[in-house]
């Protein structure tokens, strides 16, 4: 709960630091709001709307009303997945009003001792440092490969945690042990006639839990034709910092990563994450009040592509074969792949061009699937709420295969699976893992 003197504060950093000329660029028109998951699933309660939260930032700038716990509790409703922004007709960069809003009450509020210690393991102690990481998934590695994940599960000590943790732990990835973790490459040569120098970046969990779908993403690569570059000093994304107020441990992450790339000499930097990609593109707003800082954000900005838009323009799907036994596949969108990368089709066209699959488009798709970074461990009520819905849909399109372009997308469409008791019948795939797979052995030579 934040105090009187905390929610002053907050207030006058909003007349400070909040936008008021974006604040009402929202005419109010509505048209935000068949998108918005919270929204409906909250009974169409307007202030778990869009345009309902920019009110509410709007009346705290004008004084109307105070930052108390229910101005909190919409902010911290919003999944973030920025599915507004694409049908806002004046244009309203929705989700900069967001981060800009949970940055200010983030830093101004007195968080207790728990949360606080918290929020800096997290934070301050884990993410920003890669081998922290890496050690931290070895020891579920550990627990995987050992037999106490077998004995764990035949003693029930996972009925004691709430449903969606103990359905997590079942459709976490295997993990790679600590030698495949430490030992990642940082050049690696095309397998037919070069075409372009790549960057590739490889993220924190991506490179540690996802290892195997990072290894097929540069599989790939190198089969289009391309030379990779892979930094070692690039850092995590910050998009978990970003979201979650935590704006100048963003920034930090942010130079670090333009640091790490900006000397490559690259014609493109690939990502395999949506959620990761659409926040390094925010690069540039976020350094927006750091010139020297802003201009390199932008060079570095228009350099991030997606590895399914690359392979698109590439045309890989037309010169490489791609085949798969019989099957049902529909595709579940990454909200920040599809509303703030402006990738959708590359995805789907890469699909369609496989040999043996029938694919069969989702209804409403490009609805958040509830996972959005940690909100499905924060908000857990409404995002299992939101993956139900998901799931109907998906069961509708009777698809073997979903596939996915953003590992949390994945871990949420495999706990919704394990949900719906369809793990024997159906399952949850990155799309670069499908794609090499549907390469086959030409992927080993």
């Amino acid at each position: 709960m934040t105090t009187r003197e905390e929610q002053e504060k907050i207030q006058e950093k909003f007349k400070e630091r909040m936008d008021e000329d974006e604040l009402l660029n929202c005419m109010r028109c509505g048209f935000c709001l068949p998108t918005c998951p919270t929204y409906i699933e909250s009974g169409y309660k307007e202030s778990h709307s869009p345009r309902g939260r920019i009110a509410l930032m709007k009346a705290v700038v004008d004084g109307l009303i105070e930052p108390d716990e229910d101005f909190e509790r919409s902010l911290d409703l919003c999944l973030g997945c920025r599915a507004c922004e694409p049908v806002c007709p004046s244009g309203v960069n929705y989700g900069h009003l967001l981060e800009e809003a949970r940055a200010i009450v983030s830093v101004n509020k007195r968080y207790s001792l728990p949360a606080k210690v918290v929020r800096n393991m997290v934070f301050k102690g884990l993410f920003p440092h890669q081998n922290r990481l890496r050690n931290l998934t070895g020891l579920i590695g550990f627990y995987q490969r050992s037999g106490l994940q077998t004995a764990a599960r035949g003693i029930g000590i996972m009925k004691l945690l709430p449903d969606s943790l103990s359905s997590m732990e079942k459709v976490l990835p295997s993990v790679p042990s600590m030698k495949e973790m430490r030992n990642r490459p940082e050049h690696l040569a095309p397998l037919s006639k070069k075409v372009h120098k790549v960057g590739f970046f490889s993220g924190c969990l991506m490179d540690t839990m996802f290892l195997e779908t990072n290894n097929a993403t540069t599989k790939l690569l190198q089969l289009a034709g391309c030379e990779i570059v892979i930094p070692k000093n690039q850092a995590c994304c910050g998009a978990l910092h970003g979201h979650s107020g935590e704006k100048e441990g963003a920034k930090d992450l942010a130079k670090r990563n333009i640091r790490a790339f900006e000397d490559s000499d690259v014609d493109f930097i690939i990502t395999n994450a949506g959620g990761c990609g659409a926040f390094l593109t925010d690069y540039a707003h976020l350094l927006k009040d750091e010139p020297e800082w802003n201009t390199r954000a932008i060079a570095f900005h228009e350099k991030i592509i997606d590895i399914s838009e690359i392979l698109v323009i590439l045309g890989f799907h037309e010169k490489v074969k791609l085949k798969l036994p019989a099957q049902i596949v529909t595709y579940q969108d990454s909200c920040h792949l599809r509303n703030v990368m402006k990738t959708a089709s590359a995805p789907r066209a890469l699909l369609q061009a496989i040999e043996g699959i029938e694919y069969r488009e989702m209804k409403e798709a490009d609805r958040c699937c509830g996972s959005a970074g940690i909100y499905n461990i924060t908000e857990t009520e409404m995002s299992m709420q939101i993956l139900d819905y998901k799931m109907e849909q998906a069961k509708g399109t009777y698809a073997k295969t979903i596939v996915t372009a953003n590992p949390g997308c994945l871990l949420q469409m495999k706990l919704g699976i394990e949900r719906a008791g369809l793990s024997g019948s159906m399952r949850g795939v990155h799309i670069a893992d499908l794609l090499l797979e549907a390469v086959g052995e030409r992927a080993e030579k």
